[in-house]
């Protein structure tokens, strides 16, 4: 099955693996991870944000990680933001939370941040657009297509942006 997102990724020469999971498996990236049989830390979680002045942001995290409320809004460079409501995140993307792409529906100067710890990764998962559907993909070739600013947002004793 080809998915908007293996388009994209096969149009940018972008290498990566197409990975199938039940559609039954239960929601969350711990279990996807489980059921393709890598670290909860490689299952990316795309989540979507609103920041007050109406810009919406993505933001990349390891299955099992959580941000820094204090680490996010410097990255985003607000103190309002907030996750955005599931309606939103379809409008944004086009998907339903649960399978977003870390890439292929963004418009121009749509920002999208990856944690930093996530480059010590092999390999990473992140969602195909459809449940049960995954793409594997190593952390520079998701930087290169999701246009990533790769931010600490997970260490409060780090700055956040790496020198």
């Amino acid at each position: 099955m080809k998915l908007p997102s293996h388009n994209y990724l096969d149009e940018q020469n972008i290498p990566y693996e197409a990975r199938s999971f039940p559609p039954e498996t239960e929601k969350g990236a711990a279990n996807v991870a489980h059921v393709l049989g890598f670290s909860e830390r490689q299952a990316v979680k795309t989540l979507i944000f609103q920041v007050d002045t109406g810009e919406r942001v993505l933001v990349m995290l390891g299955g099992d990680q959580n941000a820094v409320s204090g680490n996010l809004k410097k990255a985003i460079g607000s103190r309002n933001i907030q996750m955005a409501a599931p309606e939103v995140v379809k409008d944004t993307t086009g998907y339903i939370i649960g399978s977003i792409p870390a890439f292929s529906w963004q418009p121009p100067n749509f920002r999208s941040f990856l944690e930093a710890s996530l480059l010590n990764e092999s390999i990473l998962g992140t969602g195909g657009g459809q449940w049960g559907e995954e793409i594997m993909i190593t952390p520079q070739n998701l930087v290169r297509a999701s246009h990533a600013i790769v931010v600490n947002l997970t260490n409060r004793d780090k700055p956040v942006n790496p020198e």
